[in-house]
């Protein structure tokens, strides 16, 4: 009986705190700094680079656990920070007409990208995991072809397999490289990102919430992973276990900050900032594991983050011609 009362009380207390922390935010982000849409959008951006880095260095400091059981406690506070934004703008429980499918597959697409992600993070060096993910924008092109039908232009195609080819360079395909099927699986969860992207754009053109987007991501992942986490439940200590809710509210900080920051400016205009990740990546993976990427990988670094700058460039470019 007393455990029941202290996971209530827990899970309350994880409740209120979710929604303190939002309402701060927002005040924060939108009284105290005064900044246009565009700069609210960076810094939130930024912000949310700053919480992925975050939870991937939680993630790796939480040991040797099973990814499953790791991506369950990321999703758990994730759903629970999405319960409450809902409850808190009293949004029916309601997924739109024609997003079902969408939804279905988003969450499914998003949980296959985060367990590769989270395996990437244990075996590679974080910056590596962190670029390899960061592909995803790259590939959101690729399903936006087949998914919401829109032409890619040949600008956009050669970026592509530029970035792609950067990639090599991080994955290093060679039988001697010990690295490689992290690496792989690496490759994979900013694909299956990339395909969740998509899913989402789709949904947002038909005027699903982003809210009920993250909370049914989150959940849907959750019930997923459930019952390979009883099975193969790996015990954990009392550190490990505030190591993990802690990469939760990280994941939960970074998701609505990202998707704030999508709702004050157009992804064309911001989304550059968001390679900032593997900055704060390599940064972390120095100071706390002590971490060094190696020479073929920062080369694939440049490649990838250049051609992402110069697409940037292009899009805006674009833009103004347009106007």
């Amino acid at each position: 009986m007393v455990g029941k009362i202290t996971c209530y009380r827990g899970l309350a207390l994880l409740y209120y705190g979710a929604l303190s922390l939002i309402e701060f935010s927002r005040k924060v982000v939108l009284k105290l700094f005064k900044l246009s849409k565009k700069n609210t959008a960076v810094l939130l951006i930024i912000l949310s680079a700053l919480c992925f880095t975050g939870m991937n260095a939680c993630v790796r400091l939480s040991g040797d656990l099973p990814s499953i059981q790791k991506s369950f406690f990321r999703n758990f506070v994730a759903a629970v920070f999405a319960a409450a934004m809902l409850i808190k703008e009293r949004t029916p429980m309601k997924i739109q007409n024609g997003c079902r499918g969408a939804m279905f597959m988003r969450a499914a697409c998003g949980t296959v990208g985060l367990l590769c992600n989270f395996y990437a993070v244990d075996h590679l060096a974080l910056a590596d995991a962190s670029m390899l993910n960061k592909l995803s924008p790259f590939f959101a092109v690729v399903f936006s072809i087949f998914i919401l039908k829109e032409k890619a232009s040949p600008a956009q195609l050669a970026a592509i397999v530029i970035a792609f080819a950067g990639s090599l360079f991080i994955i290093r395909p060679t039988f001697s490289n010990m690295e490689l099927v992290p690496s792989l699986i690496g490759f994979l969860g900013g694909m299956g990102a990339g395909a969740a992207y998509t899913f989402v754009r789709y949904m947002k053109q038909r005027g699903e919430k982003s809210t009920m987007i993250v909370f049914c991501f989150s959940a849907f992942s959750c019930i997923v992973t459930l019952p390979f986490v009883i099975i193969g439940f790996a015990p954990m200590t009392a550190k490990q276990l505030v190591i993990l809710l802690m990469a939760g509210l990280f994941a939960a900080g970074g998701q609505f900050s990202i998707t704030g920051a999508y709702s004050f400016a157009p992804a064309k205009e911001v989304s550059v900032y968001d390679y900032s990740q593997v900055i704060f990546s390599a940064i972390a993976g120095y100071f706390i594991f002590g971490q060094v990427p190696v020479p073929l990988s920062i080369i694939g670094y440049v490649i990838i983050i250049s051609v992402a700058v110069w697409t940037f460039i292009q899009n805006n470019k674009s833009k103004e011609s347009i106007q």
